[in-house]
């Protein structure tokens, strides 16, 4: 059998391909980490399977036999004569030449669903690490009918995004993320599982869409946007953060805040739970 290298070097000869700095494409080459990807999502014939930049389909051929169906969403159009070319006999492929920022996704989940076939929709990607956070809030923020969302990205970015909140690597996005989903740590993948190799390591990670709320705010726009401003100043403690950027009216009302929930006013963001910020928040 052809190994996955020989299988990429092939195709990138056959259709001129380099791989595109500004899209951030690097293509992958580890059986390991195709297998390790496609094994923890857990794959089966009632799943559509939504893959995000699926570059020359090394991915998409695994998914495809595990699969009832697999919509790719592909913006370089250099790709989809090759995914064309190699995907045209399945009859569970379909792909989409868009932005994922710009698709309607729950629009397409609901329009999948409806046929009848599809029990649960899963998310697996080799995300461009470029537009990492964007495509994984878009993904939890939108609220979708998902049950998972497995991704290969930057190590230092998986590392936040899957931290618990309060502990080590925590930044605003962790209160997201752990908001909406159940993380885990799946494998860090070394550079050398690509061509061109990156200059950073990567990690898979997976988000396990949770049923049920862990927190509930009176207004969770509002807690998020309270997370946010207590992280633009991260040297800085809870108390300075949200009283600059105008949380609090004044020092006071945020050590009167804090001290009622048993907080310490020299506290930094970064060491509190996302009970403790949903409690600030309905205080305010």
């Amino acid at each position: 059998m052809e190994s996955i290298f020989d299988e990429t070097k092939f195709i990138m000869k056959k259709y001129n391909i380099k791989a595109n700095k500004s899209l951030g494409q690097n293509f992958l080459i580890s059986e390991e980490v195709v297998e390790k990807i496609v094994n923890c999502s857990n794959i089966n014939k009632e799943d559509l399977i939504i893959e995000i930049g699926p570059g020359l389909g090394t991915l998409t051929k695994i998914l495809l036999e595990k699969a009832g169906k697999v919509i790719c969403i592909e913006l370089d159009t250099n790709m989809l004569k090759i995914l064309e070319d190699r995907f045209s006999l399945y009859d569970n492929f379909k792909i989409i030449n868009n932005d994922i920022l710009k698709v309607d996704l729950k629009e397409l989940i609901k329009i999948e669903k409806a046929k009848g076939q599809i029990k649960n929709v899963k998310v697996v990607a080799n995300l461009p690490y470029y537009i990492t956070t964007p495509i994984i809030m878009k993904l939890l923020e939108e609220e979708l009918d998902l049950e998972s969302i497995t991704v290969m990205i930057q190590k230092e970015v998986a590392d936040r995004l899957i931290a618990i909140p309060g502990q080590k690597n925590t930044g605003a996005i962790t209160y997201s993320v752990y908001y909406y989903a159940i993380s885990e740590d799946i494998l860090e993948v070394p550079n050398n599982s690509f061509i061109p190799e990156p200059e950073v390591t990567s990690k898979v990670i997976k988000l396990n869409i949770r049923k049920k709320s862990i927190v509930n705010p009176k207004n969770k726009e509002e807690m998020f946007r309270i997370i946010k401003c207590a992280f633009m100043q991260k040297r800085k403690t809870l108390l300075n953060s949200l009283t600059n950027s105008k949380i609090f009216n004044c020092k006071q009302q945020g050590i009167d805040i804090l001290r009622s929930l048993d907080i310490s006013e020299n506290v930094r963001p970064e060491e509190l739970t996302l009970e403790q910020f949903s409690e600030i928040s309905d205080n305010l």
